[in-house]
């Protein structure tokens, strides 16, 4: 009987212990925003409730939505980013597909295979990093085994752009076969004459030359980028997120990638407001010189006819110009206007939900060009005071490049309890 009693002691602790592991849930308590550590070079935005306003040739729709929170690129990519990802595909294309070199790559992995059962091999980056872009810095053995790659463009021999091309997944929107995973290959090069090609009859010569490929710009916002070619540098830094993971522990159990902006989440971050009474314009439009005590323009756009240079610069200007909104964001007016992910339509917010609204279309080329237009934000620096208005849209055929759009990178985040959601003992009222 004592046996009997013990037993039963013992399996009741043992339950109790396991209930205690289970069943004894923590209470919630608040979480500080300012804790939270974002992305290199990435701001939170929480979640919120906002007048979600579309301009489309001065008739306003407008509707209360909310957008769960998300990380957003304080600046537009600039000219050295994407020269990152071009260097990155070159250097992929040259050792698959012309070195065919054991030395760059990781040790034979037999677990590792593709497509037909194939052995997939691992380029070894720590290696290909050190003397990146291979096609520049490679000793010269190496280099001549780059010469089918090679073509001559003014002058210069480089990479044929024909030839360094961007291979990805992604799921295909098309109103039919939603959620079917494709693949696309998508050149990454930009349109370098697009400064020539938007401008006819003046003088751009200089800036199809050097605008890309020079120190001097590194750091304004890349250009001559089609909305395909933004949407394929997103996924690639969806790749390198393993680097970021590791040096993030906030992330490293979450499973996330990169992105265009959708329009809602572009607007929501571009007014930075919390509360949708909220009316007040928080975008610096001016500042105070400390020397002179005047007031001076803090966008980049064209503030009149031929009045291209009153803001400090007659084109682009570093992503870093002028100073950021309440979020934290750089040029989210002017500057270049930037490519979004949603598919332009008219009557797009009485379309989607009111919760994280999107209005996503994978246009073919075989598609009319009124299904391949993708909505463009923000205004540029050669556009008027109007189109810098965060609810003012435009778009542009999703294969078309411009010397005026550029594009930034948004990351989904997790939730975050306020402190309204805290854990409380109840109170009679």
């Amino acid at each position: 009987m004592k046996s009997s009693i013990k037993l039963t002691g013992v399996l009741l602790l043992l339950l109790s212990s396991c209930q205690q592991s289970l069943y004894n849930t923590p209470k919630t308590r608040a979480i500080a925003v300012g804790r939270i550590s974002p992305p290199e070079g990435m701001v939170y935005i929480p979640s919120g409730t906002f007048l979600y306003k579309m301009l489309n040739d001065d008739q306003a729709e407008q509707r209360k939505v909310s957008v769960s929170a998300f990380f957003i690129d304080k600046t537009e990519v600039n000219n050295k980013q994407y020269q990152a990802f071009v260097n990155w595909v070159t250097d992929s294309v040259a050792i698959t597909d012309y070195l065919h070199d054991d030395e760059f790559y990781l040790p034979r992995n037999g677990e590792t295979v593709g497509t037909g059962g194939k052995e997939v091999r691992l380029i070894d980056w720590n290696k290909v990093n050190k003397i990146s872009p291979l096609w520049k810095k490679a000793p010269p053995a190496t280099k001549e085994k780059l010469a089918g790659m090679m073509t001559m463009i003014n002058g210069v021999r480089v990479p044929n752009p024909d030839l360094i091309r961007y291979r990805f997944y992604y799921v295909r929107m098309d109103g039919e076969k939603n959620n079917t995973y494709v693949m696309d290959t998508v050149g990454v090069f930009p349109n370098e004459r697009v400064w020539s090609n938007d401008f006819p009859n003046a003088q751009m010569m200089v800036m199809d030359a050097n605008y890309f490929s020079n120190k001097i710009y590194q750091y304004n916002p890349v250009v001559g980028v089609t909305w395909k070619q933004a949407r394929a540098y997103a996924d690639w830094r969806g790749t390198q997120l393993n680097l970021m993971i590791k040096k993030n522990p906030n992330l490293k159990n979450f499973k996330l990638s990169f992105s265009l902006p959708t329009e809602a989440q572009w607007q929501y971050a571009a007014e930075a407001k919390l509360d949708p009474s909220d009316t007040t314009d928080r975008t610096v439009k001016t500042i105070v010189d400390e020397a002179s005590g005047k007031e001076k323009l803090s966008l980049n756009f064209k503030q009149g006819e031929g009045a291209y240079s009153s803001d400090g610069s007659t084109f682009t200007l570093p992503v870093t110009s002028y100073s950021p909104n309440a979020f934290g964001i750089y040029n989210m007016a002017g500057n270049v206007a930037e490519w979004t992910m949603d598919a332009f339509s008219p009557s797009a917010s009485q379309l989607v939900n009111d919760l994280n609204p999107a209005l996503l279309y994978d246009a073919s080329s075989k598609d009319s060009p009124l299904m391949r237009r993708k909505v463009v934000r923000g205004g540029s620096w050669k556009d008027n005071g109007q189109m810098l208005n965060s609810d003012t849209r435009s778009f542009e055929d999703q294969d078309a490049a411009h010397s005026y759009i550029g594009f930034r990178c948004v990351m989904a985040a997790f939730e975050l309890p306020s402190d309204q959601v805290k854990t409380r003992k109840y109170v009679k009222k």
